[in-house]
């Protein structure tokens, strides 16, 4: 009996040290399988987060990029064995591509230099076959570092002076790539093309300004060109710098050029401008015209005033010749004369026949009257002579011109010398050789006052002494009808 209790003590005594070493076995040698059981130790909560985050980690990015492997895979099987040197379909069948444009603005048009600018989205379409795939991506789209990789038209602007292909703040190239092998390539540039201007009906004229297309290397055999149903988008809303001109349509053509490489299909697009006529108006045309009525003023200025219808007259001329030469300062040297030349010159020449106008006038008053002046002085006897009754003398010379002298050196209201000549004209008078020639006797009156009829002998006496009064109906008249016309054959051409 003392055997079976001293058995159980020392089992007691052996038992309960293990138990109480346990728990602090486990908190040195980490977490065990008991931690559900007694609570989370303080590394748990730590633990419990990086599993979150590494669930998210693994679940989240791999969602979203699941098919990037897959893209990369195809556009890396696509290119492997891709050569970018050669066209597609070679030795087989032309190439066809096909062209839209996209035009985001418009000049300006340089009228000295020729030529004009235009910022453009070109886009070209081919097939190439190699760049087939099957996958669930309908297409690529690769951005201007993957054109080095892949065949692009070599295509280039026939009539280009200078062409700036956008970088800021990438290339502004595309490229998309569909299953069926279609290719499509976008690309923006600013391009300054000659455009020869045809100036003779200038400033109401009209032009054709071209853009002309086509390969550089690629003969007709080899490359086609053709246009996507003509689709052509005009930005119009966008700040277009024609400035002078209007915006009035456009057309394209087709065409083969013949070159020792080889016949090269060319596309061409005509955008069609109008000149707005405003500008020139105002600056050449309402000038010019101010100027030419300006001058007909002298004919309202007695002809005894010469410094002022000479001066008058001198300013109108140079002024002309001022606005022929400032028409002509931005304006390209063309050999031909345009409408503008033409209308400053008919300016010119009525400006310069109102100062010749003048000059006529004065030469002949003048003329006639120093003779009978020098007479008077030389000859004083005359005067009593001239005191003769005019009919008596008539009889003994009938073809004389009777000329009464007065001692008055006043003007009796008429225009003309002082000495109002007074002439007595017969048939046999009208045909005399004598003093002035023939034909002027037939057709002028130069002498202060004329007692012959306006008619007479079928014929119409000019009265040169009245030479003022008839400029002031003439000129204007002829000018009015000079514009008329000018007008409707600048507009009908």
């Amino acid at each position: 009996m003392l055997t079976k209790v001293l058995l159980i003590l020392l089992g007691m005594s052996i038992i309960l040290p293990s138990r109480s070493e346990e728990p602090h076995v486990e908190s040195e040698n980490g977490p065990s399988a008991h931690e559900d059981v007694y609570g989370p130790q303080p590394q748990a909560p730590e633990k419990k987060l990086l599993s979150e985050e590494t669930m998210r980690t693994l679940t989240g990015p791999h969602r979203r990029l699941g098919k990037l492997p897959a893209a990369t895979h195809i556009l890396n099987s696509i290119l492997n064995n891709y050569d970018h040197k050669l066209r597609p379909s070679i030795g087989e069948k032309p190439t066809v591509v096909t062209v839209e444009l996209s035009v985001n603005t418009l000049g300006p048009i340089s009228i000295l230099d020729m030529e004009y600018t235009i910022d453009i989205t070109f886009c070209q379409t081919w097939y190439d076959e190699r760049l087939r795939y099957n996958g669930n991506f309908e297409s690529f789209v690769l951005n201007g570092n993957m054109v080095s990789q892949l065949w692009i038209p070599d295509t280039f602007f026939r009539n280009s002076k200078r062409t700036q292909e956008h970088v800021i703040t990438m290339p502004n190239q595309m490229v998309r790539i569909h299953k069926d092998g279609k290719v499509l390539y976008t690309i923006r540039m600013t391009i300054d093309a000659g455009c020869l201007l045809h100036m003779l009906k200038f400033p109401m004229d009209s032009h054709s300004c071209p853009l002309s297309f086509s390969s550089f290397s690629y003969p007709e055999s080899e490359m086609i060109y053709k246009w996507e149903d003509f689709k052509l988008e005009i930005n119009e809303k966008n700040s277009w710098k024609l400035f002078q001109f209007d915006f009035t349509g456009v057309t394209n053509t087709t065409e083969t050029i013949s070159t020792p490489a080889g016949d090269f299909m060319a596309m061409t697009l005509f955008f069609n401008v109008s000149r707005r006529f405003g500008f020139v108006a105002f600056q050449n045309y309402v000038p010019s015209s101010v100027t030419t009525m300006l001058s007909w003023v002298s004919f309202w200025i007695k002809k005894d005033s010469a410094p002022a219808r000479t001066s008058l007259g001198i300013t109108s001329v140079l002024t002309m010749t001022t606005l022929g030469t400032f028409s002509r300062k931005n304006f390209p040297r063309v050999s031909y004369i345009t409408a503008l030349d033409f209308y400053i010159a008919i300016c010119f020449v009525f400006c310069f026949c109102a100062v010749m106008e003048f000059a006529v006038l004065n030469f002949l008053t003048y003329n006639r009257m120093k003779p009978r002046a020098s007479l008077k002085l030389r000859h004083p006897h005359i005067r009593a002579r001239a005191l003769t009754p005019p009919r008596a003398r008539a009889h003994e010379h009938p073809e004389a011109f009777v000329c009464q002298i007065e001692d008055s050196e006043e003007s009796d209201g008429e225009e003309g010398p002082s000495c109002p000549a007074q002439q007595s004209l017969s048939r046999d008078t009208i045909q005399s050789p004598g003093g002035c020639c023939k034909w002027c006797k037939k057709y002028f009156c130069v002498v202060p006052s004329c007692e012959g009829s306006i008619w007479q002998q079928g014929r119409l006496f000019i009265h040169i002494y009245r030479l003022d009064n008839y400029s002031r109906v003439v000129f204007p008249v002829t000018f009015f009808f000079f514009n008329v016309l000018y007008c409707l054959v600048c507009l009908n051409l």
